[in-house]
């Protein structure tokens, strides 16, 4: 009788490629109970604060302040008083992206994640290629859905405004690549910084309390620092006015999301030169 040796089968070795690791960094985040929770908070709190302010708009008592939305002049508008809820929207779209870094970091998982890539930037590259089209198109839907919530509060009204008026669609797109980009400067702190509170802190300063802070500036200093501030850059993209010593959206977009090249580039250095 003939035995015949039958050879180990050889083990499947899989090569690590840029789908590959988005295609990972994907289901994570879907995954997550977190991510879906944080994503409906931001929607909700754009399409919450968007339709309660066109409701209780009071002509008398607007245009002596100004409209909401920062970057704008006069009086408000029906964009600005629907986009009223994107500096909170923001905050939750940014403290998801950190999230999504740092708590890697906070459960050693990152561990396991960079063993599995030993490369390591096409993770962070990856965990930004994720978040960022995700919060763009969610949080647009929900900047449409305040300003279409809102439009029969304000019928009658001077400011009211159509989605077919000169600059609307822009703004309310702005608006969108805006958030989106905040989600991917959460996720640069996260992993420029590797701790979730500390990072979280870091961007409320930068979005929130750098602008307070720089008004202690001589004027003439402030004047010409405060438009290239993130936030204030950022917001420029969806103001539907611009005020005299505001940037563009063009401007507004280029600045800001130079801020958010810089803090990935910063991230990188850290991520490929430093141990977890």
């Amino acid at each position: 009788m003939t035995v015949t040796s039958i050879a180990p089968a050889r083990p499947t070795t899989y090569k690590v490629t840029g789908a590959r690791v988005l295609r990972s960094e994907w289901g994570k985040f879907w995954s997550l109970r977190s991510s879906w929770i944080t994503l409906g908070v931001a929607v909700f709190l754009l399409v919450l604060f968007g339709t309660i302010a066109a409701y209780t708009y009071s002509p008398g008592a607007s245009s002596a302040g100004g409209p909401p939305g920062p970057g704008g002049g006069g009086d408000s508008d029906a964009v600005s008083l629907a986009l009223t809820g994107a500096t909170f929207a923001s905050l939750a779209v940014g403290v998801l992206g950190v999230l999504l870094s740092a708590g890697e970091y906070s459960t050693g998982m990152i561990r396991s994640t960079l063993s599995a890539v030993p490369r390591r930037l096409p993770v962070l590259w990856a965990k930004a290629a994720v978040i960022g089209p995700i919060a763009l198109v969610l949080t647009t839907l929900g900047a449409l859905a305040a300003f279409g919530l809102g439009a029969p509060g304000l019928d009658g009204e001077k400011i009211s405004l159509s989605l077919g008026d000169d600059g609307v669609l822009r703004s309310l797109a702005g608006a969108g690549l805006y958030l989106g980009l905040v989600a991917v400067f959460g996720v640069a702190l996260g992993v420029l910084l590797r701790n979730s509170a500390g990072a979280i802190a870091s961007l409320v300063g930068i979005l929130l309390i750098l602008p307070g802070l720089a008004s202690l500036l001589p004027d003439s200093w402030y004047d010409t620092l405060s438009p290239y501030f993130p936030s204030n850059a950022g917001q420029a993209v969806y103001a539907l006015h611009q005020s005299s010593d505001a940037l563009s959206p063009g401007a507004g977009i280029a600045v800001f999301a130079g801020w958010v090249a810089l803090t990935l580039a910063g991230a990188a250095y850290r991520l490929r030169r430093t141990d977890v």
